[in-house]
């Protein structure tokens, strides 16, 4: 992150696990709070929040932009959610602003995608949080297919297979391709809009 200098914790050489981010920098404290503010203990997934030499003190000019991010003890919102296992290493699971909440529960993107990149006729998807009279928001799948002949429905059944009921697609939309920026990564933003 730029406002961490831009580290916050990294995997060393001889001691690498793979799937986190490694452990905090020295001189680095990190902890997961819940929408409360509340810390959470090892292994509960909530905002990271970071503390350490290398935290900014604030956005140039910008008091109310800095307020949003940074407590007056110097302790900065990162916008990721992630979990510090019980070794110390944290694991990032999503970014919170692309989190889907429905009927009450946390959804995380990137747990979906995980699941329906296994089926061997997607070649990627992405999901987004919609809309939903009934349950607040429902979650909505983007499908780059691999062959012709994959639909909604075979999709549907996989995810059935390892997510529970309000995981599941609600929606599924099959597309030539993916918005992307510059260096790759799909943009989920446009997506939404």
């Amino acid at each position: 992150m730029t406002e961490t200098s831009p580290t916050i914790a990294m995997n060393l050489p001889d001691a690498i696990q793979v799937g986190t981010v490694g452990v905090p920098l020295p001189d680095t404290e990190v902890k997961i709070i819940d929408d409360q503010g509340s810390y959470l203990p090892a292994g509960q997934a909530g905002e990271l929040v970071v503390r350490g030499p290398q935290v900014m003190q604030g956005y140039w000019n910008q008091a109310e932009a800095t307020a949003e991010v940074l407590s007056g003890d110097g302790w900065l919102k990162t916008g990721d959610i992630a979990m510090v296992q019980e070794d110390g290493f944290i694991r990032i699971v999503d970014r919170l602003k692309d989190m889907i909440i429905v009927s009450g529960f946390n959804v995380y993107p990137n747990e979906i995608e995980d699941v329906v990149m296994e089926h061997p006729a997607v070649l990627e998807c992405a999901v987004v949080g919609v809309d939903d009279d009934k349950s607040g928001q429902a979650v909505k799948l983007y499908v780059v297919s691999k062959e012709a002949s994959l639909d909604a429905e075979t999709l549907l059944q996989f995810c059935k297979e390892s997510l529970t009921n309000y995981k599941r697609p609600k929606f599924v939309v099959f597309r030539d391709d993916l918005p992307k920026s510059n260096v790759g990564k799909i943009l989920r933003r446009e997506l939404r809009d």
